[in-house]
Formats: C-alpha cells, sequence, structure tokens
C-alpha cells in the first residue's frame, strides 16, 4: 500500500480508501462486510469511508462493529452529513441542528470518539454557509472532528467555504468528488480551486459504478451478481451509470482491456491506478461485495503509467468522456 498526504495538511492516508457506500448494510451481508474490512486492514488500507445516509444509518453502525477492537489511532475513519436520515424537517442538510445531532450520532454509530475527516455531503444551498462552517468549527474545538471536508462542491462553493475555514482557523483538507476515466468535470475548475486553497482529493466512483471493471457488455443482459442487478444498487445505477450503458460506451470499454493487459494489470486495476496518476489525487475509494476485489484493486496503489498509456485511454475513450464542470454536484 502506498500513502499520502491529505491536501495540505498533516493527515497521511492511503492512497487506497475502503468505501461501503452500498455494501454495508445494503447488498452484502454482515459476515462479508466483516471480511472486506478485514481484507482491507490486510493489505494496508487505513481510510475508511462512511456517510450517515447510506444504507440508513446502518453502513456506519456495521462498520463501527467491523473496526471494534483496532486500534483507532492506526486508521482514518471518515463520514459525511448533510442527506436526509430521518422524516423530520430538520433531518436533512447543514443547518447548526442537524450537523450537531448527526455527528454526534455518526460518533455513536462508528464506536468511537472522533471522526478523522467530516465531509459537507453536499452544498446545502438553504442554510447561511457561515451556519454551517461554524458548526463545523465547534465539533473541531470540542475534539469531536479532526478535519473538515466537502464532497461534490462547485469551485466557487468551495472558494467560500475555505474563506470561511482561514477565519476560524480550522482546517479544511478534502474534496470529495466522482472522478473516472470517463468522469472527470473535476479537472477544469475544481482541481485547480483545490490546489490553491490546499485540499485534496479523495474520490469516489473511480470504476465508474463498475462499468469500467468490463463485467457490462455490450448487447448482452447484466449479469446476475452486479450491483446494476442488486435491489440496493438499482436505484443508484440508474442514476448514476445508465448514460454509459450504450453499445457504444461498453465496446469502448472493452477495448480498453488490451491496454491493461500491456500493463499486466486488470481492467479494474487500471482504472483505479489512472486516477491515482493525477497529482491532485490523495486517495480512490473503492467498494467490494467481496474481499477478492479490495486484493486485486490494491495493487492499483503503487502503479505507474506511461504516458503513451496515458494517451491510448483517451484514444479509446474520445466521445465517451464527461469534461461539463457544470455537472459537479
Amino acid at each position: 500500500m502506498e500513502f499520502s498526504k491529505l491536501g495540505n495538511s498533516g493527515l497521511t492516508v492511503s492512497k487506497i480508501a475502503y468505501g461501503n457506500w452500498i455494501n454495508h448494510g445494503g447488498k452484502v451481508n454482515e459476515d462479508t462486510a466483516n471480511d472486506c474490512v478485514k481484507a482491507a486492514l490486510d493489505v494496508g488500507i487505513t481510510t475508511f469511508d462512511t456517510a450517515d445516509v447510506y444504507s440508513d444509518t446502518i453502513a456506519e453502525e456495521v462498520l463501527g462493529r467491523s473496526l471494534k477492537g483496532i486500534r483507532r489511532e492506526s486508521i482514518e475513519l471518515c463520514t459525511k452529513v448533510c442527506h436526509p436520515t430521518g422524516p423530520g424537517k430538520n433531518d436533512r442538510g447543514l443547518s447548526r441542528k442537524h450537523i450537531i445531532e448527526n455527528c454526534n450520532a455518526s460518533l455513536k454509530r462508528l464506536q468511537t470518539d472522533y471522526i478523522d475527516v467530516y465531509y459537507a455531503h453536499r452544498f446545502d444551498t438553504t442554510t447561511p454557509l457561515e451556519e454551517t462552517m461554524l458548526a463545523f468549527a465547534d465539533l473541531v474545538r470540542q475534539g469531536k472532528v479532526l478535519y473538515l471536508g466537502v464532497s461534490e462542491w462547485t469551485s466557487e462553493q468551495i472558494t467560500r467555504g475555505a474563506a470561511l475555514a482561514r477565519e476560524l482557523n480550522i482546517p479544511l483538507i478534502a474534496s470529495q468528488p466522482q472522478y473516472s476515466m470517463l468522469w472527470r468535470v473535476i479537472e477544469t475548475d475544481v482541481i485547480p480551486t483545490c490546489q490553491r486553497e490546499g485540499l485534496g482529493q479523495v474520490v469516489w466512483s473511480p470504476l465508474a459504478q463498475g462499468i469500467l471493471t468490463g463485467k457490462y457488455q455490450p448487447g448482452k443482459p447484466l449479469p446476475n451478481q452486479s450491483r446494476a442487478n442488486s435491489d440496493a444498487g438499482k436505484p443508484f445505477f440508474q442514476k448514476l451509470v445508465q448514460r454509459w450503458m450504450s453499445d457504444d460506451v461498453l465496446t469502448a470499454i472493452q477495448k480498453l482491456n488490451p491496454i491493461a493487459q500491456e500493463t499486466n494489470l486488470t481492467l479494474s486495476q487500471l482504472a483505479v491506478a489512472w486516477v491515482l496518476q493525477n497529482p491532485a489525487v490523495s486517495s480512490a475509494i473503492i467498494g467490494a461485495s467481496n474481499p477478492e476485489q479490495i486484493r486485486e484493486n490494491v495493487i492499483a496503489s503503487s502503479v505507474k503509467l506511461q504516458p503513451e498509456i496515458l494517451d491510448q485511454i483517451d484514444s479509446v475513450l474520445k466521445g465517451f468522456v464527461e469534461y461539463d464542470p457544470s455537472k459537479t454536484g
């Protein structure tokens, strides 16, 4: 496992982070989830990512149980707040009430005294940003949160948040956007802004929700055991991935296989390695429905792709990559 500093902070994170967006409490059972966490620890992953909303809060509970007994100082535990976690009007957003209440609830579910990186899961247009950042500042000063991050914020929103963080003297160090060979919307604005403000990228969906594994074949039905065919995965798959399910895109992805073979990698390893070639990316979040997927993809942390390989990838995917920065969020 390779490691990097997160943004301009002193926090070290593993270049591969383990995420349990769908798996814990969703697609796989708890025993398998425990096995996945054990496999992640065994291969050197120290950074674990979840959110209060994942699997209706169950994901945090399962992760907390899976990590019980692990030396807390040896891992970086990250979670998020913003999305609805209950039926009430205040059970969502980035108001002071929701942030404080949900941080306390996350700490309980995760069975920990503090969160290493606490993310604003989205930007909340209905709450003054000053209120949001003050609530985060209080959590930092109370020792419940060590560092702050944002997820899917635009460059303008990041600039405003960073200015308030400096004013409040609190560490805003991470941005968590979607990023993959197929989805590069952060390259134009978000990455330059984060580099200026000292935020590192912890990217989600480097495999484009499984599309870049090559398991979805043009002209063929969805695999039975795939996320796209699972009850937990279908809603997210339809929202995030349907744009890539045309035969033209799937055919192009199959053409990446010879490139992966040329580098002695699987297609999944190539896709994860690709995002890590960007020096702005501190870590890539991977999920897994079985331990072997973790053992396979962690190899990407130490891969260096040659410029000609990157050029070949761009050539194969030309016309299918999304770059529009307005699609952030």
